[in-house]
């Protein structure tokens, strides 16, 4: 990301709010949050369960309405989005990555990515896509067949290969140990860095969050500290 990406903001939250209701009960999720991301920007969301997170990263997604406040994808409103200008903008716009991978167990690793191949408007070759995550060799495997960051990485190719701007990953290395968690993260980094996907990471891990551009620290439903990474390190480097 060069500093005239820096003009360019993909998204721009304004105070917004999540509260979540059950009877009389009231869960403030979000309470007032404004960032902007920029085009190419690698941005990690870091802070402990419950803090807002993952709150915060479906309502970018579309997955979720804030109570309050005003999101934008570019020229786009997603707070004034109907549901299906919403699904619109996530199957056109938003690749996703969780913590769990859902990939499909009967199909190979090929075939999994080629499912969303089948529905993007321009999507790249899902061979492609699980080769710029290192599984050129494992491409006709089943997911049985595959480690756990084998898999997350085809999750990643799903997510990228109808050519996303946008990368939304949900705790990515959660379930990983600190090995295969590093080859995850040199998937999103690549991808980050080859395509210029702007991309938003969740993690728990403070140790990963030296990757990053910049770093949004959320605690109690708020943006507790936002830095910048004058000086990134690879995510082989990344102290577990």
């Amino acid at each position: 990301m060069n500093k005239q990406d820096m003009t360019k903001p993909v998204f721009s939250a304004q105070d917004v709010t999540k509260v979540y209701r059950s009877g009389d009960v009231e869960v403030h999720a979000l309470r007032g949050v404004s960032l902007e991301l920029f085009e190419g920007e690698m941005a990690v969301l870091l802070g402990p369960s419950g803090s807002g997170k993952s709150t915060f990263l479906n309502i970018m997604g579309g997955l979720d309405q804030a109570t309050r406040g005003t999101v934008r994808f570019r020229d786009l409103e997603l707070t004034a989005c109907s549901e299906s200008q919403l699904t619109r903008y996530r199957r056109n716009h938003v690749g996703f990555v969780f913590q769990f991978y859902n990939l499909i167990p009967s199909l190979t690793a090929w075939e999994n990515v080629s499912l969303v191949t089948e529905i993007a408007r321009d999507p790249m070759d899902p061979g492609e896509a699980l080769e710029l995550v290192g599984l050129k060799e494992r491409m006709q495997h089943f997911p049985a067949q595959l480690s756990g960051g084998e898999q997350q990485r085809v999750a990643i190719a799903r997510a990228i290969a109808k050519k996303p701007e946008v990368l939304l990953c949900d705790e990515p290395t959660g379930a990983l140990d600190s090995k295969t968690g590093i080859f995850v993260l040199e998937a999103l980094s690549r991808i980050n860095r080859e395509l210029g996907t702007t991309t938003a990471l969740i993690t728990h891990n403070a140790g990963i969050q030296r990757i990053a551009h910049r770093v949004f620290s959320f605690l109690d439903g708020r943006i507790a500290e936002t830095r910048v990474n004058e000086t990134r390190i690879e995510p082989a480097d990344v102290t577990w």
